[in-house]
């Protein structure tokens, strides 16, 4: 139907093989960007239900991961998830059901927070812009936006509307120590602080100017009307941003330490056992998952996510096993060759009965052979997104 040829590709993401031909494309969402990526010789891959860019031609997941890490680069993160919140109280009910706290922040400012089950598992990880006292607008995952949306509706006062609007905007991510310049230069504002946002437009275009990222770089993301991204696209390109895919981005984020829903974080894997216990208001009244967490948080997790760096050759992937001696005392949970240290590093769920420290020495099995790491705190690289 699409008229793309079967090929058979790597998933820089998951470290999948996955086949994108036809009739897997036939059941994927795309971007509205998706001929501006095929025209610059994207590879794709299927991720969350939608078909994304894994890298581009001439480029390739290292010189993006550098032009983010040095200069400037774009992510199409249009998958990613919206939903819109409004009413009467719509701060004070999302605030009732996510585990951050909405009232430390201000309307004009976003914030990280959990979506977690009775059970204490995360359903996703999200940011909330709160617009005002009775607007709350949300970015989800791609694959769990529909289930965030259902859960906040089926709890829902009556006057409290929650609205899927996943294909009424698109998402560009503007990362780099350049990026401030870049976005400058077409007029759009820049100096408002980490986590808040601000109106704006581009050639007459209208969108929401946020001051956050997923790499550790100082960056924005800009949610743009569907239909209008394109211009926006453009406008980027022309003033000399690299396009990049979503093989850089993960990297970008492993070097941070922070977690992708599905491998850090689920419904098995809760915020307490991955470290995003900083994203939880302990000491709000309610919240969904609240006593679970609670209670796990004063008894201790029975594992910890940690980061290893590995000493010798070798790349890491998710789901591998990690042992201390002959003690299997764990699994990564996601792993990759880090550009910018030029060594392997994972992050993993290390059993806390274990005992492991930083500065442990571990071994990973991977493919039959352990290989030696040290065990480390997140971030590997020191960020500078603030």
């Amino acid at each position: 139907m699409w008229g793309v040829p079967a090929t058979l590709t790597t998933c820089k993401v998951t470290g999948k093989l996955t086949l994108m031909s036809a009739e897997v494309t036939d059941a994927l969402f795309r971007s509205p960007l998706h001929e501006r990526h095929v025209a610059l010789g994207a590879k794709f891959a299927a991720f969350g239900g939608w078909e994304m860019p894994l890298e581009y031609a001439g480029g390739g997941v290292l010189k993006e991961h550098a032009a983010v890490r040095e200069a400037v680069g774009v992510f199409d993160v249009s998958h990613l998830g919206k939903a819109r919140v409004r009413g009467a109280g719509a701060a004070e009910f999302v605030n009732s059901c996510l585990t951050n706290d909405l009232g430390r922040i201000k309307p004009g400012q976003a914030q990280y927070t959990l979506c977690c089950d009775d059970s204490g598992g995360v359903v996703d990880d999200l940011i909330a812009y709160l617009i005002s006292e009775d607007e709350v607008f949300l970015i989800p995952n791609a694959a769990n936006t529909a289930e965030v949306v259902r859960r906040l509706a089926a709890a829902a006062p009556a006057g409290i509307e929650v609205v899927d609007e996943h294909q009424a905007y698109a998402v560009l991510a503007v990362q780099g120590p350049q990026s401030a310049s870049v976005l400058a230069k077409l007029g759009l504002p820049t100096e408002h602080g980490y986590m808040s946002f601000a109106t704006a437009s581009v050639g007459g275009v209208s969108l929401i100017d946020c001051r956050t990222g997923y790499t550790g770089e100082h960056g924005y993301e800009l949610v743009v009307p569907w239909d209008d991204a394109a211009a926006v696209w453009d406008a980027l390109i022309e003033a000399g941003v690299r396009p990049c895919g979503l093989g850089a981005r993960d990297t970008l984020r492993t070097e941070m330490g922070y977690p992708l829903h599905g491998q850090e974080l689920s419904l098995e894997i809760s915020p307490v056992q991955a470290r995003s216990g900083w994203a939880v208001g302990w000491t709000k009244p309610a919240f969904w998952g609240r006593d679970a967490l609670t209670a796990e948080k004063a008894s201790g997790a029975r594992r910890t996510l940690r980061g290893l760096e590995l000493t010798g050759r070798g790349i890491p992937r998710g789901h591998m096993e990690v042992y201390a001696g002959a003690q299997r005392i764990g699994e990564t949970t996601s792993g990759t060759f880090s550009p910018t240290k030029k060594v392997g590093i994972a992050l993993a769920l290390i059993d806390t009965a274990a005992g492991v420290a930083d500065g442990d020495l571990v071994q990973i099995d991977i493919r039959g052979k352990r290989i030696e790491a040290r065990v480390v705190k997140p971030p590997f690289v020191q960020p500078s997104v603030r």
